[in-house]
C-alpha cells in the first residue's frame, strides 16, 4: 500500500516547501525506499507554460513534455529521477477536466460543486502516482499559504483523504515562520500558533512541524510549540538557513525528519541513508580549488528564480570541475556595441540565455559577437543559439538583413524561422515543440566530445529553428551543424570548431542537470572556462614581469 504525506505551508510563501519536500524525499530515497513528489498549484492558468517569468520564474519541462513549476526541477536535481505530467497539477487543470466532462454529461445533471466533483478531481490526481504501484511514498506539495481561498479545496481533500485512509496511510507536515525579532533579540512563535491554527480550522492536523529560522530554535521554543500546536516534541524540526539548498538533507537528517516520518507511517526501516555522492558533491561545492565568472546574458535577470535551472547546472559543473562558479547577471537590454567591452571584460566564460520576445534581443547579438571575436568560450541555449546563428550570419556572412521571424515577421533573411508544425496553431499554451527527442552527433564534433556517444535525447521548449536554406552558407564559412534530428531535419546544435569553446544547442540541457550527473555540455564549458582564465592569469603575470 503506497503512503502519502503531504506538504502544505504557512505564515509566508518562498518558505521552502519544494526543498523540504525533496530533502525528506531523498532521505527515504538513500535509505531504499521507492518515492516521487508532486506539486499542486492553486493558480488558475492550466500550467506554467503561458506565465511570465517575472510572474513565477522559470518554466521547467518534464521528459513527457509538461510544462511544469520550477519545484519539478528541484525534484529531479535531488532524487536524480524523471517526473512526469501527472508530478504537477494546477487547479486551471482541475477545473478544466471537471468542466469538460460536466459538457461531456458524465455528472448526469447533477449540479456540479467543489465538495465533491473538484475535490474528488484532486484527490484523483493525488492517488495517480499511487495507483502505479511503483512507488512506496507520494510526497505532495501543496502549493500557496493556508489561508489563501484558493488553496481551500486543496486542504478539504487532504482532510477527506486522511478520515478516508487509515492513520498509518497518511501524514501531514507543516512548514511554517519563526521570525526573529532584532530588536527584542528574540524567536516569536506566534505566527506559527496561528498558522496551525488556520489549518486545524479546515479540519487538516499536522503531524510535524518544520520550522524555517535564521537563529537556532531552543528546547524551550520547541516544547511551546508542540504544546500549543499539538504535536510531539520530536515532530518540532528545525529548518535553519543553509548556506545551499544542498545542505537542507543533512540538516533534515540531524533532526531525524526521516525517522519521524517512518515512525509515523509505521514503516520499519533501519537501513542507515546512503548519502556517500551526495556528501562527496558538497565537499566539493565547499572547497573548491578554483573559480570563474561567468557571465549569464538574459532578459530576467532581476529574478533569480527566471533562470533556476541554468544556475543549479553551474553549481554541480562547479563541483565536478573542483571550481567555485561565480555568476554575472548582465541585463542584455543595456548592453551595446560602446560598452560590451567593458561589460564582458574580466569574464572568463559567456552563456546566452533562453527567452522569448525582441525585447533586449540585440544586447544578446553583441555580446555573441564579442565572445566569437574575442575566443572567449560561449555557450547559447534555446534562444541563445538563435542569436549566435543571426550574429553570424550578419557579421560572417554579411547577411545584414538576418533576423528570427520570432521578433521580425517580414524579415528578408529569416535565418532562424518558425517550425512549420508550428505555423497552424494560434493556441498558446502546451503548443510548442516540448519534451524529449532524438539528436544525432556528428562525429569528431565538439557536441561528440562532449556526450561521447553518437545520439543524445534533450528537452525542448520553443516554435523557432535554423532555417535549413542557409545551413551551407553557414558551414562553409565555419560554423558547422553538430546536432540534427533525423526526423525533422531540425538543427539541433551548431558549433564553431575553430574557436576555443563555442556551442549553441536549440535543447534546455540545463532540465536534465542533476546532483550525481551533472549536464556534460555545462561540465566542459566549466572545463573551458578554467583554461581560459589560466590562459588569461599566465598573461597578466607575464605582462607583470616585462
Amino acid at each position: 500500500m503506497t503512503k502519502y504525506v503531504f506538504v502544505t505551508g504557512g505564515v509566508t510563501s518562498s518558505l521552502g516547501k519544494g526543498i523540504i519536500a525533496a530533502s525528506l524525499a531523498k532521505l527515504l530515497q538513500a535509505r531504499g525506499m521507492k518515492v516521487t513528489i508532486q506539486k499542486f498549484d492553486p493558480y488558475i492558468n492550466v500550467d506554467p507554460g503561458t506565465l511570465n517569468p517575472y510572474e513565477h520564474g522559470e518554466c521547467y519541462v518534464t521528459e513527457d513534455g509538461a510544462e511544469t513549476d520550477l519545484d519539478l526541477g528541484h525534484y529531479e536535481r535531488f532524487l536524480n529521477t524523471f517526473t512526469s505530467q501527472a508530478n504537477n497539477v494546477t487547479t486551471g487543470s482541475i477545473y478544466q477536466t471537471v468542466i469538460t466532462k460536466e459538457r461531456e454529461g458524465a455528472y448526469l445533471g447533477k449540479t456540479v460543486q467543489i465538495i465533491p466533483h473538484i475535490t474528488d478531481e484532486i484527490k484523483r490526481r493525488i492517488k495517480l502516482l499511487g495507483e502505479s504501484g511503483k512507488f512506496d511514498i507520494i510526497i505532495t506539495e501543496i502549493g500557496g499559504t493556508v489561508g489563501d481561498i484558493e488553496s481551500l479545496p486543496y486542504i478539504e481533500a487532504v482532510r477527506q483523504m486522511q478520515w478516508e485512509l487509515p492513520e498509518e496511510d497518511l501524514i501531514v507536515i507543516h512548514l511554517t515562520l519563526i521570525p526573529y525579532l532584532k530588536a527584542a533579540q528574540e524567536l516569536k512563535t506566534k505566527p506559527t500558533q496561528h498558522s496551525v491554527k488556520l489549518l486545524s480550522q479546515e479540519g487538516v492536523f499536522p503531524d510535524i512541524i518544520v520550522c524555517r529560522t535564521e537563529m537556532p530554535i531552543s528546547e524551550d521554543i520547541k516544547t511551546k510549540i508542540a504544546l500549543f500546536c499539538n504535536v510531539k516534541i520530536d515532530a518540532v524540526i528545525e529548518a535553519r538557513d543553509a548556506s545551499t539548498i544542498y545542505e537542507v538533507p543533512l540538516l533534515m537528517m540531524q533532526d531525524k525528519l526521516d525517522q519521524i516520518v517512518l515512525k509515523k507511517l509505521k514503516i520499519e526501516n533501519d537501513s542507515v541513508p546512503n548519502l556517500i555522492k551526495w556528501n562527496n558533491f558538497l565537499t566539493k561545492l565547499k572547497f573548491s580549488k578554483t573559480k570563474v565568472t561567468i557571465g549569464l546574458i538574459g532578459k530576467y535577470v532581476e529574478l533569480q528564480d527566471a533562470y533556476k535551472s541554468i544556475l543549479e547546472s553551474f553549481v554541480h559543473a562547479g563541483a565536478i570541475n573542483d571550481c567555485k562558479v561565480t555568476i554575472q547577471n548582465i541585463h542584455s537590454e543595456f548592453i551595446t556595441a560602446e560598452n560590451v567591452c567593458e561589460k564582458l571584460t574580466g569574464l572568463d566564460g559567456l552563456l546566452v540565455a533562453p527567452g522569448f520576445g525582441h525585447r533586449g534581443i540585440e544586447g544578446k547579438i553583441t555580446a555573441v559577437k564579442f565572445a566569437r571575436e574575442t575566443g572567449l568560450p560561449f555557450f547559447g541555449i534555446c534562444l541563445g543559439m538563435q542569436m549566435a546563428v543571426i550574429e553570424f550570419a550578419r557579421n560572417v556572412l554579411n547577411i545584414k538583413n538576418a533576423h528570427s521571424t520570432e521578433m521580425e515577421a517580414t524579415c528578408s533573411e529569416p535565418v532562424v524561422d518558425m517550425m512549420e508544425e508550428q505555423k497552424k496553431i494560434t493556441t498558446k499554451g502546451g503548443t510548442m515543440r516540448l519534451g524529449s527527442y532524438a539528436c544525432d552527433l556528428k562525429k569528431n564534433s565538439l557536441a561528440h566530445q562532449i556526450y561521447g556517444i553518437m545520439q543524445i535525447f534533450e528537452r525542448h521548449r520553443h516554435r523557432y529553428e535554423f532555417n535549413n536554406k542557409y545551413l551551407d552558407q553557414f558551414e562553409k564559412n565555419g560554423m558547422i551543424a553538430s546536432g540534427l534530428n533525423k526526423q525533422t531535419d531540425l538543427i539541433e546544435i551548431v558549433e564553431i570548431p575553430n574557436h576555443p569553446f563555442f556551442i549553441g544547442v536549440q535543447f534546455h540541457p540545463e532540465l536534465k542537470s542533476t546532483v550525481e550527473n551533472p549536464h556534460p555540455i555545462f561540465v566542459k564549458f566549466i572545463e573551458a572556462a578554467k583554461k581560459y582564465s589560466q590562459a588569461k592569469n599566465l598573461e597578466t603575470a607575464d605582462l607583470k614581469q616585462s
